[in-house]
């Protein structure tokens, strides 16, 4: 199985080329869940959302949907990893109001999380229950190297494959799924994402032969746009999504 969507669905800039021009934002996600079958949450990255709001997604979106969701900043870019265990289980027991929908939760770290925070993370680690998925992503490539790929696997933990500017692709895998994430250069792509600015159709082609090889593998594929890899995330999503129905 393979999912494709973007990195949130929560934009007035999509209004008239995604969602209709008069549509209320209570209706997005719904109309979002049309043509995609998987969404990255955002939001939650900035709060813990009422655990009635996330009813309110699972009720606002179909049977074979699944959400992924980034883990609150306060664990991740304001602590040091330690005495988290509080916000770490409010966070996981709203994210179970999205039941068989739930996907893989997303541990994304800064660039200033540096391997001298090691100890730190593997202790976190053996906190996560083995019932939930997680993937973590790093954007310091000094993490990048056999050690950290074992403790990932010991913890059945995947790592973010990246499309970005400073970090290398990899293909290891290090979970039973995998989990990609499209986030090009937010200094090439403006703030205003109503359409297209950026062709990466070549991109797209090399992904599509990299994902082929893993659904040889019977690996479940999660794989997320953001507006700046192109400038509009539902349009490459679906295009995406066409390439890979064709190959």
């Amino acid at each position: 199985m393979i999912r494709t969507g973007t990195q949130g669905w929560s934009y007035k800039d999509w209004l008239g080329n995604f969602y209709p021009e008069d549509c209320r934002p209570a209706d997005y996600l719904s109309i979002y869940a049309r043509r995609f079958n998987t969404v990255e949450v955002d939001a939650t990255f900035y709060a813990i959302p009422r655990k009635s709001t996330v009813e309110k997604w699972y009720d606002n979106t179909p049977r074979d949907f699944k959400f992924a969701a980034k883990f609150p900043r306060l664990i991740t870019h304001e602590s040091d990893l330690t005495n988290v265990e509080d916000v770490l289980s409010g966070f996981l027991s709203t994210m179970t109001a999205l039941k068989e929908k739930l996907g893989p939760l997303l541990i994304q770290f800064p660039y200033s999380f540096k391997p001298d925070m090691a100890e730190n993370l593997y202790k976190f680690l053996k906190l996560l229950p083995a019932e939930f998925n997680f993937a973590i992503e790093v954007r310091n490539k000094k993490w990048l190297g056999d050690s950290f790929y074992d403790k990932l696997r010991e913890n059945n933990i995947g790592l973010a494959i990246l499309d970005h500017p400073w970090m290398p692709k990899t293909s290891v895998k290090t979970s039973n799924f995998v989990y990609l994430r499209f986030l090009g250069d937010r200094k090439s792509i403006p703030d205003n994402f109503s359409h297209e600015r950026r062709d990466r159709k070549q991109e797209l082609i090399e992904w599509r032969e990299f994902i082929n090889t893993l659904i040889e593998q019977k690996e479940d594929v999660y794989a997320y746009f953001n507006n700046h890899y192109s400038g509009h995330s539902p349009t490459t999503a679906e295009r995406f999504i066409k390439m890979m129905a064709e190959s």
